[in-house]
C-alpha cells in the first residue's frame, strides 16, 4: 500500500517543472539543507540530550533522515505556498535518501554502533528504500504519458495513505502493546522535533533569502515527514524485540507534525483575515504556482534568479532576469 502512496505522489510531478528546478536548483539545495543537514542533526542532538535508549535513539535518527511526506504538498496548497517547489523537494528528497539515509545512520549512529548495543541493517533500509522510490519514478513517467489517469490515482493514493496511517497505527498499537509503556523523554523528543523542523526550515529559508511563501514551503517540508517511511524501514529492519521499543516513535511524531501543523494553518489563515493585510501580501507574492513575485518586506525584495520561471506571461526571462 505504501508503494501505491509513493506511486501516487509521483503522479503529482510535472516533469518539465521539475526540471525547471533541476536547472536552478537553489530551492533544492535549501530543501537537501534542510531534510538531510538540519533534521538528522536535530535528532542526534535531542537523542544525546535526553540519554535515551540506542535504539530508540536510532529510530529517532531514521525519522530525521526520511524525506518530506505527501502530506506537506496538501499543507503547501492551504497555506498558499510555492506547489511546484514543495513536489519537486518532496521527490528529491525521497530520491536522495536511497543514499543519504543510510549515510547520515552511519554518521549519527557511531557512539552507539561503536558500544556494540546496536548493529544497523542497511542492507535492509537500502532494500526498503529502493523498492519505495522506484515507484516515484513510474509515477512521473504515468504523469507525462497519461496526466488525466495521474489524477485518479492521485486521488486513490491519497486516500491510501490516510487508510495507511490509521492501519499501521491500530495493528503496530495491538501487536507492540507494550511499546506504548515509553519513557516520557520520547514523548518530549517526539513534540520537540517537528516543531524545531518547522522553525529551522522556515529560518533557513529566510536567510537565504527566500519569499514568504517559499519560506513556508520549505518549513512544511522540513518538518512533516513520510512517517509511512520511517514504520515501513523499522518493521522491516529489526527484530520484535527491538520493535517493541521503536514502534511507537513514528506514531508520536506523525501526531505532532499534525498537531503543529494544524497550529501554522490556523495561524496563517487568521493572518489572512487581519483588514488588507492578507490582500496585500498574497497580491505581493502571487497567488499562481512559479510565481516570480517576492514579498516587499527587508531585503526579501531581491529575486533571486535561481528561481526565475522558464516563462511568464507578463514578460520573457532573460539569463534570470524578467524582462
Amino acid at each position: 500500500m505504501l508503494a501505491l502512496v509513493m506511486f501516487s505522489m509521483g503522479c503529482t510531478v510535472n516533469a518539465k517543472k521539475f526540471w525547471g528546478h533541476i536547472k536552478r536548483p537553489w530551492g533544492i539545495i535549501v530543501g537537501f539543507l534542510c531534510q538531510f543537514g538540519i533534521m538528522p542533526l536535530t535528532g542526534f542532538v535531542l537523542s544525546f540530550i535526553f540519554n535515551i535508549h540506542p535504539i530508540q535513539a536510532v529510530v529517532v535518527l531514521i525519522m530525521g533522515c526520511c524525506p518530506g511526506g505527501t502530506g506537506s504538498n496538501i499543507l503547501a496548497y492551504w497555506v498558499d505556498g510555492d506547489m511546484d517547489l514543495s513536489i519537486s523537494m518532496t521527490t528529491c528528497s525521497t530520491l536522495l535518501a536511497l543514499g543519504m539515509m543510510p549515510l547520515c545512520l552511519f554518521i549519527y549512529t557511531k557512539i552507539w554502533v561503536d558500544s556494540n548495543s546496536i548493529v544497523i541493517p542497511y542492507d535492509s533500509i537500502g532494500i526498503s528504500l529502493a523498492t519505495l522510490v522506484i515507484p516515484v519514478g513510474f509515477g512521473m513517467l504515468v504523469n507525462h504519458k497519461w496526466p488525466k489517469a495521474a489524477k485518479i490515482i492521485l486521488k486513490v493514493g491519497s486516500i491510501s495513505g490516510a487508510i495507511l496511517i490509521v492501519l499501521i497505527a491500530t495493528v503496530g498499537g495491538i501487536l507492540y502493546q507494550g511499546s506504548w509503556l515509553i519513557a516520557p523523554e520520547l514523548w518530549i523528543i517526539g513534540t520537540i522535533f517537528p516543531a524545531a523542523g518547522y522553525t529551522f526550515g522556515f529560518f533557513l529559508a529566510y536567510v537565504a533569502g527566500q519569499s514568504w511563501r517559499r519560506c513556508r514551503t520549505v518549513a512544511l517540508e522540513t518538518g512533516l515527514q513520510n512517517t509511512q517511511l520511517c514504520t515501513t524501514i523499522v518493521q522491516l529492519s529489526f527484530t520484535p524485540e527491538q520493535l517493541s521499543l521503536m514502534f511507537t516513535f513514528p506514531l508520536i511524531y506523525s501526531i505532532f507534525q499534525i498537531v503543529f501543523a494544524a497550529i501554522i494553518l490556523g495561524g496563517y489563515r487568521l493572518y489572512l483575515r487581519l483588514p488588507g493585510k492578507g490582500k496585500k501580501d498574497l497580491v505581493e507574492e502571487g497567488s499562481t504556482d512559479y510565481s516570480n513575485e517576492v514579498h516587499s518586506v527587508g531585503w526579501h525584495e531581491t529575486k533571486n534568479p535561481g528561481f526565475q520561471s522558464e516563462e511568464n506571461p507578463n514578460g520573457k526571462v532573460s539569463n534570470g532576469m524578467i524582462s
